[in-house]
Protein backbone atom coordinates (compact mmCIF):
# COMPACT_ATOMS: atom_id res chain seq x y z
CA UNK A 1 0.00 0.00 0.00
CA UNK A 2 2.49 2.62 0.88
CA UNK A 3 4.81 1.54 -1.93
CA UNK A 4 1.65 2.31 -4.60
CA UNK A 5 1.62 5.47 -2.88
CA UNK A 6 4.76 7.18 -1.68
CA UNK A 7 6.80 5.29 -4.68
CA UNK A 8 4.67 4.89 -7.80
CA UNK A 9 2.05 7.96 -7.13
CA UNK A 10 4.03 10.49 -5.68
CA UNK A 11 7.66 9.73 -6.78
CA UNK A 12 7.61 8.49 -10.36
CA UNK A 13 4.33 10.19 -11.32
CA UNK A 14 4.95 13.50 -9.40
CA UNK A 15 8.45 13.81 -8.12
CA UNK A 16 10.94 11.81 -10.54
CA UNK A 17 11.79 15.36 -11.85
CA UNK A 18 11.55 16.68 -8.86
CA UNK A 19 14.92 18.47 -7.40
CA UNK A 20 12.91 18.48 -3.80
CA UNK A 21 14.62 15.94 -1.29
CA UNK A 22 11.26 14.77 0.40
CA UNK A 23 10.64 13.63 -3.15
CA UNK A 24 14.30 12.03 -3.95
CA UNK A 25 13.55 9.92 -0.53
CA UNK A 26 10.88 8.27 -1.63
CA UNK A 27 12.90 6.29 -4.15
CA UNK A 28 13.87 4.33 -1.30
CA UNK A 29 10.41 2.84 -0.78
CA UNK A 30 11.33 0.89 -4.17
CA UNK A 31 13.94 -1.24 -2.40
CA UNK A 32 13.10 -4.74 -0.99
CA UNK A 33 15.73 -4.36 1.72
CA UNK A 34 14.02 -0.98 3.25
CA UNK A 35 10.38 -2.20 2.88
CA UNK A 36 11.63 -5.74 4.59
CA UNK A 37 12.89 -3.96 7.69
CA UNK A 38 10.25 -1.91 8.00
CA UNK A 39 7.19 -4.41 7.67
CA UNK A 40 9.70 -6.30 10.63
CA UNK A 41 9.52 -2.70 12.60
CA UNK A 42 6.05 -2.52 12.34
CA UNK A 43 4.84 -5.75 13.09
CA UNK A 44 6.81 -5.59 15.97
CA UNK A 45 5.51 -1.79 17.14
CA UNK A 46 2.13 -3.38 16.35
CA UNK A 47 2.06 -6.47 18.50
CA UNK A 48 3.86 -4.52 21.09
CA UNK A 49 1.26 -1.43 21.36
CA UNK A 50 -1.32 -3.99 21.16
CA UNK A 51 -0.81 -6.63 23.38
CA UNK A 52 -2.30 -5.05 26.23
CA UNK A 53 -5.51 -4.75 25.00
CA UNK A 54 -5.98 -7.59 23.02
CA UNK A 55 -4.67 -9.95 26.66
CA UNK A 56 -7.40 -7.80 28.26
CA UNK A 57 -9.82 -8.72 25.76
CA UNK A 58 -9.58 -12.28 26.03
CA UNK A 59 -9.43 -12.26 29.80
CA UNK A 60 -12.49 -10.36 29.28
CA UNK A 61 -14.01 -13.17 27.13
CA UNK A 62 -12.75 -15.56 29.28
CA UNK A 63 -10.42 -17.39 27.01
CA UNK A 64 -8.35 -18.80 29.29
CA UNK A 65 -5.77 -21.82 29.07
CA UNK A 66 -7.09 -25.19 30.50
CA UNK A 67 -4.21 -27.67 31.52
CA UNK A 68 -4.61 -31.59 30.94
CA UNK A 69 -4.58 -33.27 34.10
CA UNK A 70 -1.42 -35.74 32.83
CA UNK A 71 0.73 -32.87 32.21
CA UNK A 72 3.71 -31.56 34.23
CA UNK A 73 2.31 -30.35 37.65
CA UNK A 74 4.00 -26.58 37.57
CA UNK A 75 2.05 -26.13 35.01
CA UNK A 76 -1.14 -26.10 37.05
CA UNK A 77 -0.81 -22.82 37.96
CA UNK A 78 -1.07 -21.44 34.25
CA UNK A 79 -4.53 -22.10 34.45
CA UNK A 80 -6.82 -19.53 33.22
CA UNK A 81 -3.91 -17.63 31.83
CA UNK A 82 -5.27 -15.74 28.59
CA UNK A 83 -4.91 -18.05 25.41
CA UNK A 84 -5.59 -17.48 21.29
CA UNK A 85 -3.28 -14.58 21.82
CA UNK A 86 -1.94 -15.63 18.11
CA UNK A 87 -4.41 -13.41 16.78
CA UNK A 88 -1.96 -10.59 17.71
CA UNK A 89 0.88 -12.13 15.28
CA UNK A 90 -1.15 -13.05 12.60
CA UNK A 91 -2.99 -9.43 13.13
CA UNK A 92 0.53 -8.02 13.38
CA UNK A 93 1.62 -9.04 10.25
CA UNK A 94 -1.61 -9.20 8.04
CA UNK A 95 -1.76 -5.20 8.63
CA UNK A 96 2.30 -4.62 8.22
CA UNK A 97 2.73 -7.07 5.28
CA UNK A 98 -0.84 -4.96 3.25
CA UNK A 99 1.20 -1.39 4.51
CA UNK A 100 4.81 -2.41 3.08
CA UNK A 101 4.35 -5.01 0.09
CA UNK A 102 3.91 -5.03 -3.35
CA UNK A 103 0.33 -6.22 -3.35
CA UNK A 104 0.12 -7.42 -7.15
CA UNK A 105 2.30 -10.48 -6.36
CA UNK A 106 0.30 -13.99 -6.56
CA UNK A 107 2.47 -15.75 -4.09
CA UNK A 108 2.23 -13.04 -1.44
CA UNK A 109 -1.36 -13.22 -1.58
CA UNK A 110 -1.02 -17.24 -1.30
CA UNK A 111 1.50 -17.28 1.30
CA UNK A 112 -1.50 -14.72 3.39
CA UNK A 113 -4.33 -17.34 2.22
CA UNK A 114 -2.43 -20.12 3.89
CA UNK A 115 -1.52 -18.74 7.06
CA UNK A 116 -5.65 -17.80 7.52
CA UNK A 117 -6.39 -21.04 6.33
CA UNK A 118 -4.84 -22.88 8.65
CA UNK A 119 -5.23 -20.02 11.90
CA UNK A 120 -8.71 -20.63 11.41
CA UNK A 121 -8.07 -24.53 11.87
CA UNK A 122 -6.40 -23.25 14.96
CA UNK A 123 -9.18 -21.18 16.09
CA UNK A 124 -11.87 -23.72 15.61
CA UNK A 125 -9.80 -25.85 17.79
CA UNK A 126 -9.30 -23.50 20.56
CA UNK A 127 -13.01 -22.43 20.61
CA UNK A 128 -14.60 -25.73 20.91
CA UNK A 129 -12.17 -26.29 23.81
CA UNK A 130 -12.48 -23.54 25.26
CA UNK A 131 -15.87 -21.78 25.17
CA UNK A 132 -17.57 -25.03 24.12
CA UNK A 133 -15.76 -27.07 26.92
CA UNK A 134 -14.68 -29.83 24.90
CA UNK A 135 -11.10 -30.48 26.46
CA UNK A 136 -9.34 -32.35 23.02
CA UNK A 137 -11.48 -29.20 20.53
CA UNK A 138 -11.31 -30.76 17.02
CA UNK A 139 -10.81 -34.35 17.08
CA UNK A 140 -7.76 -35.43 14.77
CA UNK A 141 -9.38 -36.08 11.83
CA UNK A 142 -11.35 -32.52 12.03
CA UNK A 143 -7.92 -30.83 12.70
CA UNK A 144 -5.87 -33.02 9.91
CA UNK A 145 -9.35 -32.81 7.46
CA UNK A 146 -8.59 -28.68 7.90
CA UNK A 147 -5.13 -29.34 7.58
CA UNK A 148 -5.09 -30.99 4.53
CA UNK A 149 -7.53 -29.27 2.63
CA UNK A 150 -5.24 -25.86 3.08
CA UNK A 151 -2.82 -28.03 1.58
CA UNK A 152 -4.53 -29.15 -0.94
CA UNK A 153 -5.82 -25.53 -1.80
CA UNK A 154 -1.83 -24.14 -1.83
CA UNK A 155 -1.13 -26.79 -4.50
CA UNK A 156 -4.22 -25.92 -6.83
CA UNK A 157 -2.99 -22.10 -6.68
CA UNK A 158 0.32 -23.37 -7.70
CA UNK A 159 -1.03 -26.08 -10.29
CA UNK A 160 -4.25 -23.61 -11.96
CA UNK A 161 -2.28 -20.16 -11.56
CA UNK A 162 1.73 -19.95 -11.56
CA UNK A 163 4.08 -21.81 -13.62
CA UNK A 164 5.46 -22.97 -10.64
CA UNK A 165 8.50 -25.40 -11.18
CA UNK A 166 8.19 -28.54 -10.33
CA UNK A 167 11.54 -29.41 -9.82
CA UNK A 168 13.27 -30.51 -6.17
CA UNK A 169 15.40 -28.37 -4.51
CA UNK A 170 18.15 -30.37 -2.60
CA UNK A 171 20.52 -28.76 0.13
CA UNK A 172 24.46 -29.37 -0.91
CA UNK A 173 23.42 -30.57 -4.62
CA UNK A 174 22.49 -28.20 -7.61
CA UNK A 175 19.04 -27.06 -7.99
CA UNK A 176 17.38 -29.89 -8.80
CA UNK A 177 17.69 -33.91 -7.80
CA UNK A 178 19.63 -35.02 -11.20
CA UNK A 179 22.12 -36.64 -9.63
CA UNK A 180 18.92 -38.95 -8.09
CA UNK A 181 17.86 -39.47 -12.16
CA UNK A 182 14.55 -37.07 -11.34
CA UNK A 183 14.68 -33.08 -11.74
CA UNK A 184 10.99 -33.00 -12.36
CA UNK A 185 8.03 -34.54 -10.21
CA UNK A 186 4.86 -35.02 -11.44
CA UNK A 187 2.52 -32.25 -9.96
CA UNK A 188 -0.10 -35.03 -8.70
CA UNK A 189 3.00 -36.38 -6.98
CA UNK A 190 4.32 -33.10 -5.68
CA UNK A 191 1.00 -32.69 -4.13
CA UNK A 192 1.88 -35.51 -1.55
CA UNK A 193 5.31 -33.77 -1.14
CA UNK A 194 3.19 -30.95 -0.35
CA UNK A 195 0.94 -32.11 1.97
CA UNK A 196 3.74 -33.79 3.92
CA UNK A 197 5.56 -30.58 4.18
CA UNK A 198 2.30 -28.22 5.35
CA UNK A 199 0.88 -30.97 7.58
CA UNK A 200 4.16 -31.55 9.26
CA UNK A 201 5.51 -27.92 9.95
CA UNK A 202 1.92 -27.16 11.28
CA UNK A 203 1.89 -29.88 13.33
CA UNK A 204 5.42 -29.49 14.46
CA UNK A 205 5.21 -25.68 15.74
CA UNK A 206 1.73 -27.31 17.28
CA UNK A 207 3.40 -29.19 19.32
CA UNK A 208 6.34 -27.13 19.98
CA UNK A 209 4.28 -24.55 21.90
CA UNK A 210 4.04 -26.13 25.34
CA UNK A 211 6.76 -23.57 27.42
CA UNK A 212 6.08 -20.12 27.89
CA UNK A 213 8.16 -17.92 25.27
CA UNK A 214 9.49 -21.32 23.57
CA UNK A 215 7.59 -21.59 20.16
CA UNK A 216 7.61 -17.86 19.65
CA UNK A 217 11.23 -17.44 19.98
CA UNK A 218 11.92 -20.48 17.99
CA UNK A 219 9.90 -19.17 15.21
CA UNK A 220 11.84 -15.52 15.72
CA UNK A 221 15.04 -17.50 14.71
CA UNK A 222 13.30 -20.19 12.22
CA UNK A 223 11.85 -17.16 10.14
CA UNK A 224 14.75 -14.26 10.29
CA UNK A 225 16.71 -17.42 8.41
CA UNK A 226 13.79 -17.88 6.13
CA UNK A 227 13.85 -14.45 5.59
CA UNK A 228 17.82 -14.30 4.38
CA UNK A 229 16.36 -17.68 2.34
CA UNK A 230 13.89 -16.05 0.32
CA UNK A 231 15.59 -12.85 -0.60
CA UNK A 232 18.72 -15.03 -2.17
CA UNK A 233 15.97 -16.67 -4.01
CA UNK A 234 14.19 -14.09 -5.42
CA UNK A 235 17.67 -11.95 -6.65
CA UNK A 236 19.03 -12.95 -9.60
CA UNK A 237 22.62 -12.46 -8.87
CA UNK A 238 22.52 -13.93 -5.43
CA UNK A 239 20.48 -16.81 -6.75
CA UNK A 240 22.96 -17.57 -9.72
CA UNK A 241 26.10 -17.12 -7.27
CA UNK A 242 24.72 -19.18 -4.67
CA UNK A 243 22.87 -21.74 -7.10
CA UNK A 244 20.25 -22.03 -6.06
CA UNK A 245 16.42 -21.91 -7.97
CA UNK A 246 15.92 -18.48 -9.19
CA UNK A 247 12.26 -17.17 -8.29
CA UNK A 248 11.69 -13.61 -8.64
CA UNK A 249 7.68 -14.01 -7.70
CA UNK A 250 8.68 -14.43 -4.69
CA UNK A 251 10.19 -11.18 -3.88
CA UNK A 252 7.31 -10.28 -1.48
CA UNK A 253 6.99 -12.99 0.62
CA UNK A 254 10.98 -11.32 2.04
CA UNK A 255 8.03 -8.42 3.32
CA UNK A 256 5.74 -11.02 4.81
CA UNK A 257 8.62 -13.01 6.83
CA UNK A 258 10.16 -9.66 7.97
CA UNK A 259 7.01 -9.24 9.27
CA UNK A 260 6.55 -12.54 11.12
CA UNK A 261 9.92 -11.87 12.42
CA UNK A 262 8.36 -8.60 13.80
CA UNK A 263 5.23 -9.73 15.03
CA UNK A 264 6.83 -12.85 17.01
CA UNK A 265 9.25 -10.79 18.38
CA UNK A 266 6.80 -8.29 19.52
CA UNK A 267 4.53 -11.24 21.05
CA UNK A 268 7.51 -12.27 22.45
CA UNK A 269 7.44 -9.69 24.57
CA UNK A 270 3.67 -11.01 26.63
CA UNK A 271 4.88 -14.42 25.79
CA UNK A 272 8.05 -14.47 27.71
CA UNK A 273 8.15 -16.86 31.25
CA UNK A 274 6.12 -16.04 32.87
CA UNK A 275 3.76 -15.75 30.19
CA UNK A 276 0.94 -12.95 30.42
CA UNK A 277 -0.47 -14.50 27.27
CA UNK A 278 -0.54 -18.07 25.03
CA UNK A 279 -0.55 -17.96 20.95
CA UNK A 280 -3.07 -21.09 21.23
CA UNK A 281 -3.50 -23.38 18.15
CA UNK A 282 -4.75 -20.77 16.27
CA UNK A 283 -1.04 -19.20 16.01
CA UNK A 284 0.80 -22.14 16.23
CA UNK A 285 -0.81 -23.75 13.48
CA UNK A 286 -0.58 -20.56 11.43
CA UNK A 287 3.06 -20.17 12.20
CA UNK A 288 3.95 -23.64 11.11
CA UNK A 289 1.36 -23.17 8.13
CA UNK A 290 3.22 -20.47 6.95
CA UNK A 291 6.95 -21.41 7.22
CA UNK A 292 5.63 -24.61 5.04
CA UNK A 293 4.23 -22.55 2.52
CA UNK A 294 7.01 -19.93 1.82
CA UNK A 295 9.55 -23.08 2.12
CA UNK A 296 7.66 -24.73 -1.26
CA UNK A 297 7.18 -21.29 -2.73
CA UNK A 298 10.91 -20.47 -2.51
CA UNK A 299 11.93 -24.60 -3.29
CA UNK A 300 13.57 -24.24 0.03
CA UNK A 301 11.54 -27.43 1.07
CA UNK A 302 14.67 -29.85 2.23
CA UNK A 303 15.92 -26.65 3.98
CA UNK A 304 13.36 -26.52 6.63
CA UNK A 305 14.17 -29.27 8.80
CA UNK A 306 17.21 -27.58 9.26
CA UNK A 307 15.41 -24.23 9.16
CA UNK A 308 12.85 -25.70 12.11
CA UNK A 309 15.01 -27.74 13.33
CA UNK A 310 14.04 -27.17 17.20
CA UNK A 311 10.48 -27.85 15.79
CA UNK A 312 11.68 -31.26 14.10
CA UNK A 313 12.98 -32.78 17.14
CA UNK A 314 9.71 -31.76 19.07
CA UNK A 315 7.51 -33.36 15.87
CA UNK A 316 10.02 -36.60 16.13
CA UNK A 317 10.44 -37.37 19.85
CA UNK A 318 6.26 -37.60 20.17
CA UNK A 319 6.45 -39.69 16.60
CA UNK A 320 9.01 -42.12 18.50
CA UNK A 321 7.60 -42.15 21.88
CA UNK A 322 4.26 -43.62 20.07
CA UNK A 323 5.61 -45.85 17.87
CA UNK A 324 8.19 -47.88 20.45
CA UNK A 325 5.10 -47.46 23.25
CA UNK A 326 2.87 -49.29 20.33
CA UNK A 327 5.70 -51.97 19.17
CA UNK A 328 6.29 -53.23 22.79
CA UNK A 329 2.87 -53.06 23.99
CA UNK A 330 2.43 -56.99 24.96
CA UNK A 331 -0.73 -59.02 26.20
CA UNK A 332 -1.81 -56.21 27.94
CA UNK A 333 1.13 -54.77 29.76
CA UNK A 334 1.86 -50.70 28.85
CA UNK A 335 4.52 -50.14 26.35
CA UNK A 336 8.03 -48.72 26.91
CA UNK A 337 8.71 -45.22 27.00
CA UNK A 338 11.98 -43.48 25.51
CA UNK A 339 11.02 -40.34 27.04
CA UNK A 340 9.72 -39.30 30.43
CA UNK A 341 6.93 -37.06 28.64
CA UNK A 342 6.47 -36.02 25.30
CA UNK A 343 7.03 -33.43 23.45
CA UNK A 344 10.61 -33.21 23.91
CA UNK A 345 10.47 -29.89 26.16
CA UNK A 346 8.65 -31.87 28.55
CA UNK A 347 10.99 -34.61 28.89
CA UNK A 348 13.59 -32.01 30.11
CA UNK A 349 10.68 -30.48 32.50
CA UNK A 350 10.64 -33.93 34.08
CA UNK A 351 14.19 -34.82 34.89
CA UNK A 352 14.31 -31.48 36.61
CA UNK A 353 15.53 -28.44 34.63
CA UNK A 354 13.16 -25.41 35.20
CA UNK A 355 11.08 -23.95 32.48
CA UNK A 356 13.22 -20.91 31.59
CA UNK A 357 16.60 -23.13 31.70
CA UNK A 358 14.99 -25.23 28.69
CA UNK A 359 13.57 -22.27 26.54
CA UNK A 360 16.95 -21.08 26.61
CA UNK A 361 18.90 -24.06 25.79
CA UNK A 362 16.42 -24.55 22.64
CA UNK A 363 16.92 -21.46 21.21
CA UNK A 364 20.58 -21.83 21.60
CA UNK A 365 19.86 -25.23 19.50
CA UNK A 366 17.54 -22.80 17.30
CA UNK A 367 20.33 -20.68 16.19
CA UNK A 368 22.75 -23.19 15.57
CA UNK A 369 19.97 -24.82 12.63
CA UNK A 370 19.43 -21.63 11.74
CA UNK A 371 23.05 -21.06 11.38
CA UNK A 372 23.42 -24.33 9.20
CA UNK A 373 20.76 -23.54 7.39
CA UNK A 374 22.30 -20.56 5.92
CA UNK A 375 25.71 -22.44 5.55
CA UNK A 376 24.12 -25.25 3.28
CA UNK A 377 24.21 -21.61 0.70
CA UNK A 378 27.64 -22.06 0.02
CA UNK A 379 28.07 -25.42 0.12
CA UNK A 380 26.47 -26.68 -3.39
Amino acid sequence: MLYYFLYQLLYRDYGSASESYFYKGLNVFQYLTFRTAWATITALLISLLLGKTVIKKLADLKFGQEIREEGPASHHEKKGTPTMGGILIIGSVFISTLLWARLDNLFLWLALGATTLFAAVGFADDYIKIVKKRSLGLTGRQKLAGQLITAVAVWAVLYFLTNYSWNLSIPFLKETAEPFGVSVIPPILYLLFIVFVLLGSSNAVNLTDGLDGLATSVTFIAMSALTALTYVASDRRWSEYLDITFNPSSSELTVFCGAMVGASLGFLWYNCPPAEVFMGDVGSLAIGGALGTVAILTKQEFLLPFIGGVFILEAVSVMLQVSVFKLTKRNGQPGKRIFKMTPLHHHFEMTGWKEPKIVFRFLIVAILFALLSLSTLKLR
